[in-house]
């Protein structure tokens, strides 16, 4: 028999697995940051519609609540934004290790938002991070700067919402979260395509170019989004913020992994990049250890 935090490990690899896929079908699709994600969020959203009763979500959550998850749904929708336009900017294998950060800027901000105690061991693995960082940093090209700091971005961005769901996501059915959340994304980024529209401004392509990209979207918003956020949710009960952003971590091996096979980005990267993701690779691993015997401890 499977506990209650295994089988939310278990749940959350799978999301990580799927997450990591992301960044793949990001890269193949052909629109720009701005419209991939308003379809995406579109779909995701619509397609949760018949399950979740919405005209009840008010009188169910109520207004504070709500209002909550909805805000917590326009930091996703940043953080969408600026995780496809590291991918745009440079490419997918250097925007997943960008999210490894994650952790760094969980470890401080956990304890803020939820109001526990620092964990001196939690922060220092966050700072084990860094090294990694930096030998992925001086092994990319001078022109993907500008994705990385936008995949920097994103991270921050999901360390903030994640922590902010682990507060307040308590007994509600993680269906309706993603429903709220991610309704509340659609519903920013249309304003911001409204605006484009109004002013004139150039958003790219609104419809994608091909059957394939149609394809690619559909596998990307039901597999990658709707049932990838659907279990991270799920598993977010039964583990803490840091922990399962630590998980998240593999994100990049794995996508670096699909990036060989699919994308042939290993002709773009060196070594040392590489290197870098074994230091974070092993960070991850060494957190469940670390955590076990730290319980141990305290008890």
């Amino acid at each position: 028999m499977l506990t209650e935090e295994r089988r939310a490990y278990l749940e959350l690899h799978l999301a990580v697995l799927l997450f990591g896929l992301t960044a793949i079908l990001g890269d193949l699709i052909q629109l720009t940051a701005l419209v991939l994600v308003w379809w995406r969020v579109l779909l995701t959203s619509g397609s949760l519609l018949p399950f979740v009763k919405a005209r009840h979500l008010l009188r169910d959550l109520g207004r504070p609540l709500l209002f909550r998850f909805m805000g917590i749904g326009v930091l996703v929708a940043l953080h969408w934004l600026t995780f496809y336009g590291a991918i745009k900017l440079s490419n997918a294998s250097i925007t997943l290790v960008c999210m490894a950060t994650t952790s760094f800027f969980t470890a401080f901000l956990e304890p803020l938002i939820v109001k526990r105690p620092f964990r001196w061991y939690e922060m220092a693995l966050g700072l084990l991070i860094i090294p990694g960082m930096v030998l992925v940093v001086n092994n990319i090209q001078p022109g993907m700067v500008w994705g990385l700091i936008a995949g920097l971005t994103s991270a921050f961005l999901a360390a903030t919402f994640a922590t902010f769901n682990k507060k307040y996501l308590a007994n509600v059915h993680p269906s309706r979260v993603t429903f709220v959340e991610l309704g509340s994304a659609w519903l920013f980024l249309s304003i911001i395509l409204g605006f484009f529209l109004i002013t004139g401004r150039d958003f790219g392509a609104w419809l994608p170019a091909s059957n394939l990209d149609w394809f690619y979207l559909l596998i990307l918003a039901f597999l990658c989004t709707n049932l990838a956020y659907t279990l991270s949710l799920r598993a977010l009960r039964h583990l803490s913020a840091f922990a399962a952003n630590l998980t998240v971590n593999l994100e990049p091996v794995y996508g670096i992994i699909l990036a060989w096979l699919l994308l042939n980005e290993q002709e773009d990267l060196d070594p040392g990049f590489y290197w870098g993701v074994v230091i974070i690779l092993l960070v991850v691993f060494s957190y469940p250890i670390i955590r076990r015997r730290m319980k141990r401890y305290e008890s």
